[in-house]
Parts: structure tokens; sequence; C-alpha cells
């Protein structure tokens, strides 16, 4: 059994709309998306989406063209979860994730609370995504909240949010493209590279991808309850990168999500 919020049995104030709080007494802002037919007395899982540079919340929500680089709404999960998890959807100051003095974990803080005390959560299954910048922010998180976030999936990231401790482990999804022009896979492996060791997994040696497909490495002997696994391809910088027809970070995501119960 999971660990049930403050929020669960209570009848919601908060409904799929945006809202706004004060963090570090800057407004901001972020929109929610409850499954339909939400219970009240079952806990769900809790997914962060946070957005590109230059992106925002509403683009989460709406998706956007993917053939030009756009990522699909929600970064494809609401589709898949089958109304198993709860989204919240933060906004970038200046449409980023600058983190500057830590305000955007605070945040992600405050949000946590926030929701938690209203909406029914299992609180040992929050997790959060994000491309590029998005990435980052997710990848900060990780590294100065392991004990409040279950698992990441970082697409196409790199350091631009801080890491605040990072020492300690939390499972990782990585994905990243070698041929990625405005965030170099090297950037990518490095926050990968962390979690390999935070998570105490063997090193092994990269596969790259060949015909145009993704190559998984999920690696092995990695503390219990804590996998890395990485996605390379041969892409640009994506979020919405195929393997034939097929957009892949969606179901790889929800697929590393949905492993912890």
């Amino acid at each position: 059994m999971g660990e049930s919020s403050a929020g669960c049995g209570k009848t919601p104030t908060i409904t799929s709309k945006q809202y706004s709080m004060t963090v570090n007494g800057k407004s901001r802002q972020y929109i929610m998306k409850l499954p339909n037919n939400y219970d009240k007395s079952r806990p769900h899982r809790l997914v962060f989406t946070w957005h590109q540079l230059g992106g925002s919340a509403q683009k989460i929500v709406d998706g956007e063209d993917t053939s030009r680089g756009g990522a699909l709404p929600y970064y494809g999960l609401n589709a898949i979860a089958n109304n198993s998890a709860i989204f919240v959807v933060p906004q970038g100051l200046n449409a980023g994730w600058g983190n500057q003095g830590g305000e955007d974990v605070t945040f992600f803080d405050q949000l946590v609370k926030a929701v938690e005390a209203d909406l029914c959560v299992d609180t040992r299954l929050r997790f959060s995504t994000g491309f590029s910048y998005g990435g980052a922010m997710s990848y900060a998180l990780a590294c100065a909240r392991p004990k409040d976030i279950r698992a990441v999936a970082v697409i196409s990231g790199s350091q631009l949010s801080g890491c605040t401790g990072g020492n300690d482990p939390v499972a990782y999804y990585g994905q990243h493209g070698t041929s990625d022009s405005v965030l170099n896979v090297s950037g990518g492996r490095q926050l990968r590279d962390r979690f390999v060791r935070n998570n105490g997994c063997t090193a092994v040696a990269e596969t790259q991808p060949s015909g145009g497909r993704s190559v998984k490495t999920v690696y092995q002997n990695c503390k219990p309850g804590y996998p890395v696994t990485w996605v390379i391809h041969g892409g640009d910088h994506n979020p919405s990168q195929k393997d034939g027809s097929v957009i892949f970070a969606p179901q790889n995501t929800w697929d590393f999500f949905t492993q912890f119960t």
C-alpha cells in the first residue's frame, strides 16, 4: 500500500485549471490536470511536467507540432496514464527554470504541499519529467529533493537549473540525441553518470544508435529500487523523436515510472 496524502477522502477544491501562488514574494502560475472520474479515496501518482525554454505551461497542456520538434500534450503521458495520475504543469519565470537561489525548487515544494493537502496522492509516487530546460529542472529536483521524487525522466537535458546536493540515489531515465545541436549529448551523459554513481550501478560502454532507431541501455547492479535507463538516438534536440512512426519517449517514460507501485 502507498502512503496517502492529507487530501485523501476530502472533497477537492482543486480542479483542472490554472492557479497562482506566491513563492518568495513572486506570483507563480501552474495548471492542474485531474483524472477523469477523479476518486478522492484512491491515492494517485503525481507527475510534474516542466516546459522547455521559451515554452509555457499552456503549451505542455495543448501540445505542439511534433513535426517541428514540439512535444505531445503532457509529454504524451496523460494519454496513456489511464486516469491513474494527477498532472502538475508549472510555468517558469522568463519562460525558463533559472532556479535562482533555489526558487524553482521552492516552487516545487509549495506545489507538493498545496496539491497533497487537497487531493489524494500516493506520496511515494511523485515523478518529474521535462524536455531541455524542463529536463534540467527535473534533474535539479533529483539532486535537491531525492526523498521527495521517486523517479525522473530527463529528455535532452543539461545542468542548467543547478544541482544542490546531488549525492543521493533517485531512479533515473535519461534520453538524448547524438546530433543535438542545442544541448550537446555530452551534457546529458554527465547528468546520467551522476545517477549511475549515486545509484550504485555498474558503468557500461554505451551502444550507439544504428539504422536510425533508438538504443536503450538498462544499467545493471543498481541499488534496489533505483534503476537507471539511458536511451540514445541519432536525432537532434527533439522530445518527439521517432522509431519509425512511433514517438518513443512517452511509453518509455511511463513504463519507467509505473514500475514503481
